[in-house]
């Protein structure tokens, strides 16, 4: 079950499905000329200056790399590197549950660091938005976007 989210995750972020960014539900920023590991200790560090806990930091790459031959097109991963960070606001969860407990499914927040074989010179972050539509939602918002312009003066 975890590969197939995963897997959904990788088809999601692809250049086969757009452009990063195009969709009204992902959020994407990229740092030209910075190395991945100063985005990626930039991110880290953005998120623990809001006083948040890092709970994983995922291989997404690593992962493409030992699957490539189960995807349907065999293709070789389209990243050099991509982890995907994970992180929660207990302040925001709770705020989302006091609105509908079914939004427990928005939690955790993740960005992803992406460096990719067609833009090796450039590292990309990308988040799902939540939308918005409720305070919670804003806030989630605000925080993903804080924590994305954060990393991005860090690593500069």
């Amino acid at each position: 079950m975890a590969s197939v989210f995963l897997l959904g995750c990788a088809l999601a972020l692809s250049p086969a499905c757009g452009p990063a960014g195009a969709a009204d539900d992902i959020g994407s920023s990229s740092v030209p000329g910075g190395s991945f590991q100063a985005v990626r200790d930039a991110l880290i560090e953005s998120i623990e200056e809001e006083g948040l806990v890092v709970s994983a930091v995922i291989p997404f790459n690593d992962m493409l790399q030992r699957t490539a031959a189960a995807s349907a097109s065999n293709a070789a991963s389209p990243f050099v590197r991509a982890e995907i960070v994970q992180f929660c606001s207990s302040r925001i969860a709770w705020q989302l549950l006091a609105e509908d407990r079914a939004q427990i499914a928005l939690c955790p927040l993740s960005i992803s660091v992406q460096q990719t074989r067609e833009a090796p010179a450039q590292v990309r972050l990308a988040w799902r938005l939540t939308g918005g539509s409720t305070p919670a939602r804003a806030a989630a918002d605000a925080l993903l976007e804080r924590l994305v312009r954060r990393a991005e003066a860090l690593a500069r």
